[in-house]
C-alpha cells in the first residue's frame, strides 16, 4: 500500500472569500449566550479537526494557534 505524502498545515491565506466566512461565523453566533458561543466553538473545532484527520497537522495547528 503506498504511503500518503506527509500533510502539512496550510498557514498562507486559503479561504476563498474571507469576509464572507467571517460574516457567516458571526451569524452562526447570533442569539447565543457566551456559554453557548463557547460550546459552539468547541464543537466547531472538533468537526474541523475530524475533517483534517491528521494528528501531526493538528499538532501544527495547536502550535500555530499558541504563537498568535
Amino acid at each position: 500500500m503506498p504511503q500518503a505524502a506527509a500533510a502539512q498545515l496550510t498557514t498562507a491565506p486559503n479561504i476563498e472569500a474571507p469576509d464572507d466566512f467571517y460574516e457567516a461565523l458571526i451569524e452562526a453566533h447570533q442569539g447565543l449566550s457566551t456559554d453557548q458561543s463557547h460550546a459552539f466553538n468547541a464543537r466547531l473545532v472538533l468537526v474541523l479537526a475530524n475533517h483534517i484527520g491528521s494528528l501531526p497537522v493538528l499538532r501544527e495547528a495547536f502550535a500555530a494557534a499558541a504563537r498568535q
